[in-house]
């Protein structure tokens, strides 16, 4: 079976051998869409607070990002939007909602930057790409007018259930520090040889051909546009701006903060309005 996907693989990338002869630049828009588990409590906020809320977390994980690609390199930007406005009084905190403000990755030397904004601050987190394990598989499917192939592949996360909490008193600040079980995830991918890159959205890449869409069991990311040489296009631009950290030091700093703005709007006399905490899995 292997076998044969290999072969039609090699196929596809002979026929498409115009393209892989010149050099190019692509653009591809993808949509993102999370699916989350929120139980409102109706007794702790009226029914135009629950929709504002509601409002507001399918501003949070509905999102439209610009990759642009050539064979060396690629950039992933998210394409801004008006968000809902937060229900007066009351603080958000999305945690481990993902996201970045401009992804970098340079597929020829095997890293890449990620520019972040977090609490009205800009960081530059750098490392080297994973090398994803990913499975080929024979099944295919048409995604508009290219040919694409499956692969998958699995990965250890913290189980982290999803939720929806308004703190009204320090019990529930007492398990802060306990660490989340781990769970394994499959991941799906779809990609087209007939734009042979190993690009791909958000994280994804190492495949041979585009990734035109992702699917890890709660996050749905799929590409609904591509554009060939486009008469105009973003620059493939490595992002410069911001403090420059690993991504374990941007996760420790991430997490102080979260942790101090909890703090920071505790009703206790410290803070006022209520808060709302949004714990997303995978």
């Amino acid at each position: 079976m292997k076998v044969l996907v290999k072969l039609i693989i090699v196929s596809i990338f002979l026929l498409c051998g115009t393209i892989n002869a010149q050099e190019f630049i692509g653009e591809a828009t993808y949509k993102s869409k999370r699916q989350i588990d929120v139980k409102l409590d109706s007794t702790q906020m009226n029914s135009g607070m629950q929709e504002q809320v509601m409002e507001m977390l399918k501003k949070q994980f509905e999102k439209t990002h610009i990759l642009t690609f050539n064979k060396e390199e690629s950039v992933y930007i998210e394409e801004e939007s008006l968000g809902a406005p937060n229900p007066q009084g009351m603080q958000m905190a999305i945690i481990g909602a993902g996201g970045s403000d401009v992804l970098y990755k340079n597929l020829k030397e095997k890293r890449n930057t990620n520019m972040r904004e977090t609490f009205s601050k800009l960081f530059l987190v750098k490392g080297g790409l994973k090398e994803h394990e990913w499975t080929l598989e024979s099944d295919t499917k048409n995604i508009g007018e290219y040919t694409c192939f499956k692969a998958i592949m699995t990965r250890e996360v913290e189980e982290v259930k999803s939720g929806f909490t308004i703190d009204k008193d320090e019990d529930s600040h007492e398990k802060e520090d306990k660490e989340a079980p781990m769970k394994t995830i499959t991941i799906t991918a779809w990609y087209t040889p007939q734009i042979p890159v190993s690009a791909g959205p958000a994280g994804y890449h190492g495949l041979p051909g585009l990734i035109l869409e992702t699917n890890d069991g709660s996050q749905t990311i799929i590409c609904s546009k591509i554009i060939i040489n486009p008469k105009k296009s973003n620059e493939i631009i490595e992002p410069t701006k911001g403090k420059e950290v690993t991504q374990e030091e941007f996760d420790a700093i991430l997490i102080k903060k979260m942790k101090d703005m909890q703090e920071r709007f505790r009703p206790n006399g410290r803070g006022d309005g209520e808060h709302i905490e949004i714990r997303i899995g995978g």
